[in-house]
């Protein structure tokens, strides 16, 4: 196999990281005694919805072509528009805005958990989205080292704000944006996955450790497998209410509410904020078919970005590398942002941008 051809961000990264996670809770949950381990069912219906991904990216792959010889001139606008000047100032702003949102809530959520419970402001959500999004354009237009700067400081203070998945979002999103643009060597690589694992390690124990009354007798290393474990219990019992909820969870999205605090209370009975896996929401609102019919579509969608992306390099590559660092995310805390389901519509005009590029091979 030609590795320099490779590509290792393609959207079946996101299969093999859904095994890496069902392997790591299948372990989990023998290892930390849960009620019940991972059943057959648990177990097959994530393979069955992994197939399904596999299938809609796969039909991607064959069937669809791109013709380099069109343009699109509201795009190349849109791209001449963000200069280097534009990205670092909008990528400073949101900087700015996140260290107002600490100021204005109090202190520092990573290491309180009743401000972490209000953490996530409308300030926040306006700065991440436009944190995220200008990094990576800036580091896909006019990479230079010294903007790794930048990265840093923006995972820092978001990781600050007590959740993972903002310092992974950064980290992951960034470092695929480098691939594509062949940024990556030995060291870069070294650096870049030595600070996902550490902050992921440290700012989930930290974090855990700052919830009231809470004593974890278990190691940073451990806990991850732990709630790997955990999020695939709460799947487990989802599977038994399957369509119950009616698109109950879908609606709280894109209106007020926490879908996620709404599955704890719904499967759980408790009043808490859980993680349900990629495939929790949409199979307690729509049953099986609503997974597959999910997965399908990521499938599909994830392929689409890939190839439009890696053709216009820059904004759509910074755009793809973006959702597929978030789609991996929600792997463990399942697709109920609608912060990050704006990235998708962001891919949506991306596509629609470059509609005249995409043909389908009738072969």
């Amino acid at each position: 196999m030609n590795f320099k051809n490779f590509d290792f961000f393609s959207p079946y990264i996101v299969a093999i990281a859904i095994i890496v996670f069902l392997s790591m809770g299948y372990i989990g949950s023998f290892n930390y005694r849960f009620e019940y381990p991972l059943s057959l069912e648990t177990i097959g219906t994530v393979l069955l919805a992994t197939l399904v991904f596999l299938i809609g990216a796969g039909i991607v792959k064959f069937k669809v072509t791109l013709d380099e010889t069109a343009s699109s001139p509201i795009y190349a606008k849109i791209n001449d528009f963000f200069n280097r000047k534009i990205l670092i100032a909008l990528v400073l702003i949101a900087i700015i805005l996140q260290s107002i949102n600490m100021i204005l809530i109090g202190g520092i959520p990573l290491f309180n958990s009743v401000l972490k419970s209000n953490a996530t402001t409308n300030i926040w959500r306006i700065a991440y989205p436009l944190f995220l999004i200008m990094i990576n354009i800036l580091i896909a237009k006019y990479y230079k080292k010294r903007y790794l700067i930048l990265v840093l400081i923006g995972a820092l203070i978001f990781g600050l704000n007590g959740y993972r998945t903002s310092v992974l979002g950064i980290l992951a999103s960034v470092f695929i944006t480098m691939y594509y643009i062949n940024k990556i060597n030995r060291k870069i690589g070294i650096l870049f996955v030595g600070l996902i694992v550490i902050g992921l390690l440290a700012i989930g124990y930290i974090a855990s450790q700052s919830i009231s009354g809470q004593h974890w007798m278990l190691n940073p290393l451990e806990l991850i497998f732990y709630r790997a474990g955990f999020t695939l219990e709460v799947f487990q019992r989802i599977l038994n209410l399957g369509g119950t909820t009616h698109g109950h969870i879908l609606s709280m999205i894109f209106s007020s509410g926490s879908p996620r605090t709404f599955i704890g209370q719904y499967v759980l009975t408790d009043n808490v904020c859980i993680t349900s896996t990629m495939f929790g929401p949409a199979y307690l609102d729509f049953g099986l078919i609503g997974v597959l019919i999910q997965m399908f579509f990521m499938g599909v969608f994830l392929k689409v970005i890939n190839i439009v992306g890696k053709y216009k390099k820059e904004i759509g590559i910074g755009i793809y590398s973006i959702i597929l660092a978030h789609t991996l995310i929600w792997i463990e805390t399942g697709p109920t942002d609608i912060m990050i389901w704006f990235l998708y519509l962001l891919g949506f005009i991306l596509i629609i941008l470059n509609y005249k590029n995409i043909k389908l091979n009738k072969n």
